[in-house]
């Protein structure tokens, strides 16, 4: 007798969801909450990453550029520019051409890309430098994969401004999904070389426990961020539910933003908080 209701119940209960998803999604006053929301979140970790920039310069003013002062940078750029177009997202909707609205909102998924991809590299740095291995061809190699990435976007960017065809966009969106790839596999391997290289350290070893659980950390963190942006990217290339740069969309754009970008973002600032040592304790690593 119970089975019949309980049924019920539970077709009642998925009626109520998709329709309260369905008002949040095309109800202009929660779309507009919800890309605010996001917008005052990006803007909370943007200042974040500020407050740690000015902080790490006023501890080593004597240092350049160095790799955590562009790390930091970079964070600040790109979540405060993720804050603007969630604040202004109806005006962005209605940018002309079409293209201007696609480089807007994806500009900043690249340079987080290149963000994150510099952490990579500061790892490679410090696990080549500890086997004696030369990491001359780190820096150049980084920079040139940066170089790649830009310049193949922006050709599809541009052969979209002259050809609008839907087919280019799904191509750009694979490509980046491909990019997010990279990423994660990046992570994993250099992330991964790095921690068993710690775990080797004896254990008496001064801040060997708490480098390993910063690096193990950091590295599931990111590993599955971009994992998980490869996978929606993918998604949102091939199936129109899952469009991330239409306004109808609002939901969508909240879970993703916030599992992908301002999550990790928040949790690895918050892991790499510790200012570097003062001149003389030991080496800094600095951008040539």
């Amino acid at each position: 007798m119970s089975g019949p209701s309980e049924a019920s119940v539970a077709i009642y209960t998925l009626k109520d969801s998709y329709t309260l998803w369905d008002f949040l999604n095309h109800s202009p006053l929660w779309q507009d909450r919800i890309f605010h929301l996001l917008a005052a979140l990006y803007a909370l970790v943007s200042l974040v990453a500020l407050v740690q920039l000015i902080r790490i310069q006023q501890r080593v003013p004597e240092y350049g550029w160095t790799t955590q002062k562009v790390f930091h940078f970079l964070n600040f750029l790109v979540n405060g520019a993720r804050c603007l177009i969630f604040l202004y997202r109806r005006d962005v909707e209605q940018l002309t051409p079409e293209i201007a609205r696609h480089m807007l909102l994806d500009l900043p998924s690249l340079v987080f890309f290149t963000t994150y991809a510099l952490l990579v590299l500061f790892w490679a740095e410090i696990y080549y430098q500890a086997r004696a291995v030369s990491t001359d061809n780190l820096r150049p190699g980084f920079f040139a994969i940066n170089g790649i990435v830009y310049l193949i976007q922006v050709i599809l960017w541009l052969i979209i401004w002259w050809k609008p065809i839907h087919i280019l966009v799904i191509l750009s969106k694979v490509f980046f999904a491909g990019v997010s790839l990279v990423a994660a596999l990046g992570f994993l391997v250099y992330g991964g070389r790095l921690f068993l290289m710690l775990q080797r350290f004896p254990v008496e070893s001064k801040g060997r426990r708490k480098k390993l659980h910063e690096v193990g950390y950091v590295t599931a963190i990111c590993f599955a961020c971009f994992l998980v942006r490869c996978i929606m990217m993918c998604f949102n290339a091939f199936n129109k539910a899952a469009n991330l740069d239409i306004l109808e969309h609002p939901v969508l754009n909240f879970i993703y933003y916030l599992l992908v970008e301002i999550l990790p973002s928040a949790l690895v600032l918050f892991i790499l908080r510790k200012l570097p040592p003062k001149r003389g304790i030991i080496q800094y690593h600095a951008i040539r």
